[in-house]
């Protein structure tokens, strides 16, 4: 199965029905780079009106976490993946469609093969940058994803 936008959405509806009801969706995926967006409404907005943080988070983890599954998929290897930490920043408010950007598919997946290759588990910090529709930069999120292969 060939990870794409339709696949990873169905997907979210069945194991991450919160995500999916806030209208988080991939919109993109190669090898390299993963984008996901979510637009501000009603149901995923905070007290003062713009996007709850967490369903910034959801999304900005989406976009690293379809690489990790994306590499783990072409590996062809059974590969545990856990998110280990995370950090984030929030710079303005996020109104409207928010885009989050990840294009750190290369390193995750030589952090993939070098647990492939060891035997050991592998730890890989992803970045996402999250932006408006005017480009302007809204947050920006970074994942440390725990790779191991499954004995």
């Amino acid at each position: 199965m060939n990870l794409n936008p339709r696949k990873v959405n169905l997907f979210l509806l069945f194991k991450l029905p919160s995500a999916f009801f806030c209208g988080v969706r991939l919109k993109h995926i190669d090898s390299t780079t993963a984008k996901v967006s979510v637009k501000h409404r009603w149901i995923n907005q905070n007290p003062f009106k713009s996007m709850y943080f967490a369903v910034q988070a959801m999304a900005a983890e989406l976009s690293t976490g379809a690489l990790v599954m994306q590499s783990i998929q072409a590996s062809g290897k059974n590969i545990s993946m856990l998110v280990a930490e995370n950090s984030s920043s929030f710079s303005k408010k996020a109104k409207g469609k928010i885009t989050f950007v990840c294009e750190d598919g290369e390193a995750i997946s030589k952090a993939i093969q070098q647990t492939i290759a060891t035997k050991e588990g592998q730890e890989q910090w992803m970045n996402v940058i999250g932006t408006d529709e005017a480009g302007d930069e809204v947050s920006r999120f970074s994942f440390k994803w725990t790779v191991k292969v499954k004995s």
